[in-house]
């Protein structure tokens, strides 16, 4: 994984992959208790997450107020996963800004598939040129949605 910090400015918001910055309890509240796809998710597994992935916070002056991750091998592959934004900061283009960080990064260009699931947000992604996969029936997994809740 890269070590050096990647860094996006626009006026008072900022982008970036310093996982120095990453406000652990920002990211588990949301995902334990707002989001659809990692409800209950102990704050263990988050930090096991952030620290097997290439990380990006999305920051409103020094308050983290969104955030994503890649599991990358940052040659070929990426799965983008966890992008999210605040409810009191959306309807402002924030969620554009992360993914164009994200899309630009400079270790990033060489890889050949980005995959992500989501269940509502297919226009946003759609803007970045996702598409749905082609053939799926050739995609298998091996998934466990109620993990956290046993």
């Amino acid at each position: 994984m890269t070590t050096a910090v990647y860094l996006v400015k626009d006026g008072d918001y900022t982008v970036s992959t310093d996982k120095n910055r990453l406000d652990i309890s920002v990211i588990h509240d949301f995902l334990a208790k707002e989001s659809y796809w990692a409800q209950n998710i102990p704050v263990s597994v988050v930090e096991k997450a952030l620290a097997g992935s290439l990380c990006f916070g999305l920051y409103h002056r020094d308050r983290q107020i969104g955030f994503a991750r890649l599991i990358t091998d940052q040659a070929s592959f990426a799965y983008l996963a966890d992008v999210f934004v605040v409810k009191e900061q959306r309807g402002k283009g924030l969620s554009k800004m992360l993914m164009h960080a994200i899309l630009e990064h400079p270790e990033l260009q060489t890889l050949r598939r980005w995959l992500l699931v989501t269940q509502d947000a297919h226009e946003l992604y759609r803007q970045f040129g996702f598409t749905e996969v082609p053939n799926p029936e050739k995609f298998m997994q091996l998934h466990n949605p109620n993990i956290y809740t046993k």
